[in-house]
């Protein structure tokens, strides 16, 4: 590369972190949240501070020629530009001050009158893909409005549409980041000694409560895993999940003791079960596996006997 590429190379890196940043000053000078307004310096100079240690890694991670370690600081820079437009765009729309809360979140989607279904579905799916906001307190506000049996089905719609699309994303565009950082062939041998385990531990994750559904939907993306056994996946698991959730949500309440007592114990339950699916992932896999050449054993034999 010559001299010229390599500095407009550079001028480019720290053009996206100037972008994020001024996005992000915009947004939080709207403090449409009460940490926001009462941390504000702190915020702007941190986030100043963040970005110009990002460029500075950069730089030298470009010049001493660590390709994964500066394309993986690009890949950061332009999530950072993404997210702090629809962090400001979310703040000069007002939305952060009308999803701070369940009860805010309820009100605004209530006040779409005969379309705040759509609404709610839209906001479920925007959920999966885009907005920082908690599943618990998208259901929990379509709970109030709509009842559990309801607010399930209209959550499963959404959260469907959009786990599928974030699928999409890291199947499509993730993977191609990812083989872009750190080269095809090093991310196909590390996908490749995975393979078979992905499937139980992400269906696993999906199932269970407490962890980032919408984070792994675009992991998946990036497994092995095949688009017929995710859709098939994620329809149980979303249906199983929501249906939990909206009931729970309901019957188990977040402002009593023995509420939380009870979502406390659930947690712990959740983090054993998936600690002793990590620890013995080798056996399950080798069991399903022998249950499954069994199964086509006998179905292989019962042919031949015909």
């Amino acid at each position: 590369m010559t001299v010229l590429g390599k500095v407009v190379n550079v001028l480019f890196a720290a053009l996206l972190g100037g972008v994020a940043l001024l996005f992000f000053i915009l947004a939080v000078n709207y403090k449409s949240l009460k940490f926001i307004a009462d941390n504000y310096l702190a915020l702007v100079w941190s986030a100043a501070v963040l970005t110009v240690i990002v460029i500075v890694l950069y730089v030298v991670f470009f010049l001493l020629g660590k390709k994964t370690w500066y394309r993986l600081l690009f890949c950061g820079l332009v999530c950072a530009d993404i997210f702090a437009v629809i962090f400001y765009a979310a703040c000069a729309m007002e939305i952060i001050d009308k999803i701070n809360s369940i009860e805010a979140l309820r009100e605004y989607i209530g006040s779409f009158g005969s379309v705040a279904v759509i609404i709610f579905i839209v906001f479920s799916y925007l959920q999966v893909v885009i907005l920082p906001v908690p599943g618990s307190v998208t259901v929990a506000a379509g709970v109030l409005l709509f009842g559990p049996l309801q607010c399930a089905i209209y959550s499963f719609i959404g959260i469907v549409l959009g786990s599928v699309t974030a699928f999409a994303i890291g199947r499509w565009i993730g993977y191609k980041a990812v083989c872009w950082i750190v080269g095809k062939e090093d991310l196909d041998k590390w996908l490749d000694k995975i393979k078979g385990k992905d499937y139980l531990i992400l269906s696993l994750m999906f199932l269970l409560p407490m962890f980032p559904d919408d984070i792994l939907c675009f992991v998946a993306g990036l497994s092995s895993m095949t688009w017929p056994y995710f859709v098939v996946m994620i329809i149980i698991t979303r249906l199983l999940s929501c249906l939990t959730v909206s009931y729970s949500l309901d019957l188990i309440p977040f402002n009593e003791w023995w509420g939380i007592l009870i979502w406390a114990v659930i947690a712990v339950l959740v983090v054993l079960a998936f600690w002793l699916v990590i620890k013995y992932s080798d056996k399950i896999d080798k069991f399903l596996k022998n249950k499954f050449k069994i199964k086509s054993r006998e179905i292989k034999s019962d042919k031949e006997d015909k």
